[in-house]
């Protein structure tokens, strides 16, 4: 039976394509999106606050590593059929990762009683970035032109790395005990405040079906292989850690998503002649829906072999 908040999602796809009036003020989407954004942070920095740091360091070298690996392949797929620029920015959008995707999965998990590793959070803020660095270099390289400063301000402090770090840094510093009057409003809010992110992205979806069209059964088929063979990478270096089951369902599933809101507004920055709408409607027409809907169902049968 399908999560109730995969149902919201449901409602917003069907209510686009039949072209309904229905829509979010956009306004309530930004604020929904913040809200998600440090209610995942916070309970990440709570989880870190009753642990040491320092173990932590070889396992934040290993998801960089995997975000630089997944770029690398989705670019030597993504050659085969498009030129390098669209091939590399398409590439830094899977091998970064969707905020909403791990919500899912965290929502997932918690309805079924499943624990996971509280780093997870951080893994999510940490994987955002490598991706678009090796995208742009990929792209074009290192050259004058580029221009750092401004692109590196874009990476790191971005509205969504931003709201992860500053949220990880208060539950940190707060404890559970200093969280806990936050309780009613970042935890038991938090499934409703994704239902309705979800509607909202069920809307966006239906409008990118219609691109994806034009682009053809390649760009389909990679929207489809390419968060498996992720799922698996992510498998793979959640063993290395020696994570529970809950941890290799949700790292599966970081490594599965693909992002549609940081890499796409650093690239505009840093690769304008990109064309947004080639990866765009892959992540959003097929893999988010993919992901949400049967992926992580799927990522956590996988992780159960690892374990047994």
């Amino acid at each position: 039976m399908l999560d109730v908040v995969v149902l919201f999602f449901l409602f917003g796809l069907l209510a686009g394509l039949v072209r309904s009036e229905l829509k979010l003020p956009p306004a309530l989407y930004d604020t929904l999106s913040l809200f998600l954004l440090l209610a995942i942070g916070l309970k990440g920095g709570v989880g870190l606050a009753q642990q040491s740091l320092l173990p932590l360091l070889p396992q934040l070298a290993l998801v960089i590593l995997l975000g630089v690996v997944q770029t690398l392949l989705g670019f030597a797929v993504l050659r085969l059929k498009m030129n390098r620029v669209d091939a590399a920015a398409t590439a830094a959008h899977y091998g970064s990762v969707s905020v909403a995707t791990f919500a899912v999965g965290v929502n997932w998990l918690t309805e079924r009683g499943i624990s996971f590793e509280s780093q997870l959070s951080i893994f999510l803020a940490v994987m955002e970035i490598p991706a678009i660095l090796v995208g742009i270099v990929l792209a074009r390289g290192i050259g004058r032109e580029t221009r750092w400063r401004m692109l590196a301000h874009e990476t790191f402090l971005g509205k969504g790395v931003t709201l992860l770090l500053g949220g990880m840094a208060i539950g940190y510093l707060a404890g559970p005990d200093g969280i806990a009057p936050l309780k009613p409003l970042f935890v038991d809010l938090f499934k409703g405040a994704l239902a309705l992110f979800l509607l909202e992205m069920g809307l966006i979806v239906a409008r990118q079906c219609q691109d994806l069209r034009r682009h053809g059964l390649f760009l389909l088929g990679f929207a489809l292989l390419m968060p498996l063979a992720s799922a698996g990478l992510g498998l793979a270096a959640g063993q290395l850690m020696g994570l529970s089951l809950g941890g290799l369902t949700l790292l599966a599933t970081l490594a599965a998503s693909a992002s549609y809101i940081a890499v796409p507004a650093t690239l505009r920055i840093a690769l304008p002649q990109a064309n947004p709408g080639l990866s765009l409607s892959a992540v959003l027409g097929v893999t988010f829906p993919f992901n949400i809907m049967l992926g992580i169902p799927l990522y956590h049968s996988w992780a159960r072999h690892f374990t047994e």
